[in-house]
């Protein structure tokens, strides 16, 4: 009898141990850098994460590269949709969605479409390119479902939850305080069209 009651209690003890020292799948997407962001974007559902120039942009979860902007073509007599966000990354996360980040200063070399990333892997460095130019440092993060390449009305960020107006808002708070909490996207039955502006 004693033997089974230690059994059990050692294997209890190997469980619980295991589960608290479990790899988290969700990581806040700036690492090492005191940050400050708003629940709510200008025009669309997204976040803009301000902080120093330089600080790291990292991957939030394990995924594969989807689509890189090494080139800044943004120019503010044409503000063509595609360019606004300047230096970009965008991973397709293990759990299906998309997350996207823009303005970066600097990315890293080896970060290219295809490359696999662990949760928290540098993808680059925050900064002020594309539309931001001329703005404080700042991280533009936007979750999306994926789509095809360069549909980036829909890269840059969309509503999350049952309405799809929701912003990254509660999941960058529950992140940052090392919570794993899995984003809701809305993905409709009709791709929206390209906006105007």
């Amino acid at each position: 009898m004693k033997s089974k009651i230690s059994l059990i209690v050692t294997t209890l003890l190997f469980i619980s141990t295991h589960a608290a020292q479990a790899a988290p799948i969700y990581t806040f997407p700036v690492a090492g850098c005191e940050v400050t962001y708003s629940r709510y974007h200008h025009d669309y559902p997204a976040a803009d994460i301000f902080g120093k120039k330089g600080c790291a942009f990292v991957s939030p979860i394990a995924g594969v590269v989807d689509e890189v902007n090494t080139v800044d073509r943004w120019r503010g007599k044409t503000n063509i949709g595609a360019d606004r966000g300047g230096l970009s990354v965008s991973v397709i996360g293990d759990d299906g969605l998309r997350y996207y980040g823009s303005h970066l200063s600097k990315i890293e070399s080896k970060i290219v479409p295809g490359y696999r990333v662990t949760t928290g892997e540098k993808l680059g460095e925050i900064g002020s390119t594309g539309s931001a130019r001329g703005t404080k440092a700042h991280l533009h993060f936007g979750i999306s479902y994926p789509t095809e390449k360069g549909i980036w009305w829909i890269r840059r960020g969309v509503g999350l939850e049952s309405k799809g107006k929701t912003p990254p808002f509660k999941y960058l708070q529950a992140w940052q305080a090392g919570k794993d909490l899995k984003p809701r996207v809305v993905v409709p039955a009709v791709l929206p069209p390209e906006p105007k502006k």
